[in-house]
C-alpha cells in the first residue's frame, strides 16, 4: 500500500515537472545537435545530412571566435565587479543601521526591469543625458555618446549588466551575511579578531555557499547575455560589442545559417557548462560549517 501511495505521488508531483523538463529543455537540446548535422536554413523542409561540415564552418567562422574573445572580457570584468560590489553592500546593509531594509530594495529594483527596456533607457542616458552633461561642463569623458566608440561602448554594457544584477546578488549576500552564527562572530571578536583578519578567516570561509551561488547565476548570465546586447549597442560599432550569444542569433537567424549556428550554441553551451561546472566544484571544496 505504501509504495502504491508513493507512485501516486510521484506521479502526481514530479511528472508534471518531469514532462515540461522533457519538452522545453532535453527535446530542444537534442533536436538542436540533430540539426548541428543538416543544412537546414530554417524555411526549408528539407534537411540534408551534412556530417560535421558546420562544425568545420564554424571553426573557421572569424567572427564567431572574436565575438567568444569579447564575451569571455566581458565576463570577467562582470563577475569580479558584481560579485565584488554585491559582497561590500550587503556587508554594510546588514550592519544594522536605520533605514537599511529601504536601501535593500531600493538596491534590488533595477532587477526588476527586463533587459530589452533597461537596454533602451541607457541607451537614452549614454547617447542623451550623458552628453548633454559634457556639453554643459566641458568633461571629456561625456563629450560624445559612450555607444559610439568600441572601448566605451564595452564599458557601457559592463556598467549596465553590473547596475542589473548587483541588486539581486545582494539579496543573496545578504541572506548569507544574516545567517551567519551570531555565537561563531561573538568568540572570534573574543579571540582578538577584528577587520581584515575576520574577513579573511571567520566571515569569508562562512559566506561561500552564497558566493559559489552568485558566481555561478554571474557566469552563467554574463555568458548567455543577448538582450541587453541587443537594445544597448545591437553590437555597434561596427559589430565591435557583438557577444557570442548575438553572433549566434544572427548566424541562425538572420544569416538562414541554422547548421552553423547550432554548431556554435552547442560550443558556447559546452564552455558555459565547464566554466561553470569547475567554479561550482572549486568554491563547494572551499565551503565549511559553522
Amino acid at each position: 500500500m505504501n509504495t502504491k501511495r508513493k507512485g501516486k505521488d510521484f506521479c502526481i508531483f514530479a511528472l508534471p515537472g518531469l514532462f515540461c523538463f522533457l519538452a522545453v529543455v532535453i527535446v530542444p537540446f537534442l533536436y538542436g545537435v540533430y540539426l548541428t548535422l543538416t543544412d537546414w536554413n530554417g524555411v526549408s523542409s528539407v534537411k540534408n545530412f551534412v556530417g560535421l561540415k558546420n562544425f568545420a564552418a564554424m571553426a573557421k567562422d572569424a567572427q564567431f571566435w572574436s565575438s567568444l574573445v569579447l564575451t569571455f572580457k566581458y565576463v570577467i570584468a562582470v563577475v569580479v565587479l558584481v560579485n565584488v560590489l554585491a559582497f561590500l553592500i550587503a556587508y554594510l546593509l546588514t550592519r544594522g543601521f536605520k533605514g537599511q531594509n529601504f536601501f535593500r530594495a531600493g538596491f534590488f529594483t533595477p532587477n526588476l526591469i527586463g533587459g530589452i527596456v533597461l537596454g533602451y533607457i541607457w541607451q537614452f542616458v549614454f547617447s542623451r543625458v550623458f552628453v548633454s552633461i559634457g556639453e554643459a561642463t566641458d568633461w571629456n569623458l561625456f563629450e560624445i555618446s559612450w555607444l559610439s566608440k568600441p572601448n566605451t561602448a564595452f564599458a557601457a554594457m559592463v556598467l549596465v549588466t553590473v547596475w542589473q544584477l548587483s541588486g539581486y546578488m545582494i539579496l543573496i549576500y545578504v541572506a548569507g551575511f544574516t545567517g551567519l552564527d551570531t555565537e561563531v562572530m561573538e568568540a572570534a571578536s573574543i579571540d582578538g579578531a577584528s577587520g581584515w583578519k575576520k574577513m579573511k578567516n571567520i566571515i569569508l570561509p562562512l559566506m561561500m555557499p552564497s558566493i559559489t551561488i552568485c558566481l555561478f547565476l554571474t557566469l552563467s548570465r554574463a555568458f548567455m547575455v543577448y538582450d541587453v546586447n541587443l537594445s544597448l549597442t545591437g553590437g555597434a560599432p561596427y559589430g565591435s560589442t557583438e557577444m557570442a550569444a548575438m553572433h549566434v542569433y544572427e548566424k541562425a537567424f538572420t544569416s538562414r545559417q541554422f547548421g552553423t549556428g547550432q554548431a556554435e550554441a552547442i560550443v558556447l553551451f559546452l564552455i558555459v557548462a565547464c566554466i561553470s561546472g569547475i567554479q561550482v566544484y572549486i568554491t563547494k571544496k572551499k565551503e565549511v560549517a559553522a
